[in-house]
């Protein structure tokens, strides 16, 4: 029996229709609905207020981008059979379903060396006992298992459609343009060989475009130096909280946030109460933390509630980005007016400030190449084929120390 079909309004591509029922339970499910209460971009709202899409907006859009790139592949001649299809949508739709709430901030406070994608694979195996085994090719998909490795590169790799999703939605909520990409002429210029993806010659500007997008999206939005700062600032409040409740003191929190400030969970406690961490981390959303920290503002401890409140109200780290990381006689003078200030101990000036540093590595051929393909048949990898020096900074690292510090 045929459903009606059923289509979404989306703000960047137009009306979406998921394509089968299938897919529809999938969105359905509760696994993916928690990521309606997640925003995309974390804390990227204080600099961007425009920014209040969520992680289900963005798997809807990237699987909307998979059907697309699958239909253009098998217009070439490809032959995708509708159970891969399904599995690399579904692959698609769960890739961030093992996100935290503001995502790396839980990776680097209530959690200790587990990644999200750890957990996206544990939360699908999960979901695949609960279906019978109708995820066993998306699983695979997703392990770079399945014999069509193309597939895996669709959904991660460097012309995924995860990026293609991220960069036009980020680009269009913050509404810094330089992020909004030519999605749909890069997946109409896809095409394969050797079972991998290549990009017809004729794509080329497409991808220095895409290239030079991504890495002005990173400085611009992802490692914005005030979205970084409110990322310390939650780590150090998130820190604060679990340091006290290991304590022995009592902190507001709801059952699963409780759970994660309680118990010190690494891979080796994830591995032997697995289906305990992940009953507790599917009921853990943004909200969670929100309502904790409104609570926490009027905490007895004066780190806890001076940094949730500062939260709260937008009084955030100031930061400072250098070639060099800052000191420790300038970090210690610092320390000292904290501790005049607050008459609080060193350990717990460290709270207020940050000391670190900042990355990004845009283009490396080494990790999964973009392949050029001409018009006589041969190959060539995007820093040899195009004629834009920037491709080869693009393969740079670029470092930049920061130090972020409360304001006085």
């Amino acid at each position: 029996m045929s459903i009606k079909k059923k289509i979404i309004n989306d703000p960047v591509f137009g009306f979406i229709t998921i394509p089968n029922s299938f897919l529809y339970d999938l969105i359905q499910h509760p696994y993916l609905q928690r990521l309606n209460r997640i925003k995309q971009l974390g804390l990227a709202s204080f600099v961007y207020p425009g920014a209040q899409h969520t992680r289900l907006h963005h798997s809807i859009g990237a699987m909307y981008l998979m059907n697309e790139a699958i239909n253009n592949l098998r217009s070439k001649g490809h032959d995708i059979t509708i159970e891969e299809a399904n599995g690399a949508m579904a692959c698609i739709l769960l890739h961030d379903v093992g996100h935290g709430p503001f995502s790396h901030v839980l990776e680097h406070t209530l959690m200790n060396g587990i990644h999200h994608e750890e957990l996206s694979l544990a939360l699908m195996e999960s979901l695949n006992k609960e279906m019978n085994g109708e995820l066993d090719i998306c699983i695979s998909i997703f392990k770079d298992e399945y014999p069509k490795r193309f597939l895996h590169q669709l959904v991660s790799g460097q012309l995924d459609v995860d990026r293609l999703d991220y960069l036009r939605r980020d680009s269009f909520f913050t509404g810094v343009t330089e992020g909004n990409i030519g999605s749909a002429r890069i997946i109409k210029m896809l095409d394969l060989r050797n079972d991998r993806l290549v990009v017809e010659a004729k794509g080329i500007y497409s991808i220095e475009n895409f290239l030079m997008s991504r890495r002005l999206m990173y400085w611009q939005v992802y490692l914005h130096k005030t979205a970084v700062a409110a990322e310390k600032m939650m780590i150090s409040t998130l820190a604060r909280a679990k340091f006290l409740k290991g304590k022995g003191l009592t902190i507001f929190a709801s059952p699963s946030l409780l759970y994660f400030l309680e118990n010190e969970i690494e891979k080796n406690f994830f591995v032997t109460h697995k289906e305990e961490v992940l009953r507790h981390f599917v009921n853990l959303d943004d909200n969670d933390i929100w309502c904790a920290m409104k609570v926490w503002t009027d905490n007895t401890d004066v780190v806890l509630s001076k940094l949730s409140s500062c939260l709260i109200n937008r009084k955030l780290f100031k930061i400072e980005i250098a070639n060099e990381p800052m000191s420790q006689n300038q970090i210690n003078e610092y320390v000292d007016l904290y501790k005049r200030q607050f008459g609080i101990t060193e350990d717990e000036a460290s709270y207020f400030y940050s000391s670190d540093l900042v990355y990004t590595n845009m283009y490396n051929e080494v990790d999964d190449s973009i392949d050029i393909l001409y018009n006589d048949g041969t190959i060539k990898d995007i820093s040899e084929a195009s004629d834009m020096l920037n491709i080869q900074l693009l393969s740079k690292k670029v470092e930049k120390h920061y130090f972020a510090y409360l304001r006085l």
